[in-house]
C-alpha cells in the first residue's frame, strides 16, 4: 500500500501531518511531504482515516 499525493490539489492544511506525523510533514515552505510512502499492513486502516480527512482530497491509496 502507498500514499500518494496530488500536489495540484494539495493546499497543505497540515490535517494530515496532525494525524500521522510520522508518515507525512510540511517542509520550511509548507509543502507537503511524505516521509513514507509505502505504508505497512498493520496502519492501513488508520491511513484510509486519514486520506478521507483530507479537506482537498489530495491524497489516496495505491494498493
Amino acid at each position: 500500500m502507498k500514499i500518494k499525493a496530488d500536489f495540484d490539489l494539495c493546499e497543505s492544511n497540515g490535517v494530515c501531518v496532525g494525524m500521522a506525523p510520522d508518515v507525512f510533514d510540511l517542509d520550511d515552505d509548507d509543502y507537503l511531504v511524505i516521509l513514507q510512502e509505502d505504508v505497512p499492513e498493520e496502519r492501513r486502516e488508520e491511513m484510509r482515516q486519514v486520506v478521507g480527512s483530507c479537506p482537498k482530497s489530495a491524497l489516496s491509496i495505491e494498493e
